[in-house]
């Protein structure tokens, strides 16, 4: 069988504004216009997208093309309930003990200052787990610095 991409799909109430926020922290880049246009307004412009329609949806990726694309897309109703699926954000690889939740702490207080709030910290509870940090992005979605 042939391997699949994928991307991860956010229901949101502003794409620009979330995908700015993941894109800073997972220095990842907004997807480029089309062909033929220096931005996104030119190309919509073109394609006779109303100013008040341009910000339904948008999209990033990792520059290294090694990590997934992410989509963000306009829906009607805000989030209500816990997600099934949540990202995991590899802060602190190969580190451990206080070093580890010192470095995961730094990441969290940067990315509170980019709009994320702050959830819960999990202490380490080896062999199991080497202790995280749950976050939420400015929208609510919950995420996990491990």
């Amino acid at each position: 069988m042939d391997v699949r991409e994928i991307q991860v799909t956010f229901d949101c109430a502003d794409p620009a504004a979330l995908a700015g926020f993941w894109c800073a922290a997972l220095g990842y880049e907004v997807d480029p216009p089309p062909p033929g246009f220096d931005t996104w307004d030119a190309a919509l412009e073109a394609f006779g997208v109303p100013p008040d329609q341009r910000n339904t949806r948008s999209a990033c990726h990792d520059p290294t093309g090694t990590g997934p694309r992410l989509f963000f897309q306009v829906v009607p109703e805000g989030k209500s309930a816990k997600n099934r699926v949540h990202l995991d954000v590899r802060a602190a690889p190969g580190l451990q003990g206080e070093e580890r939740m010192a470095a995961l702490e730094a990441e969290g207080e940067r990315l509170v200052a980019l709009g994320a709030t702050r959830v819960e910290r999990h202490e380490p509870e080896p062999p199991l787990s080497h202790g995280f940090l749950v976050l939420q992005d400015p929208e609510g979605n919950e995420l996990c610095l491990d």
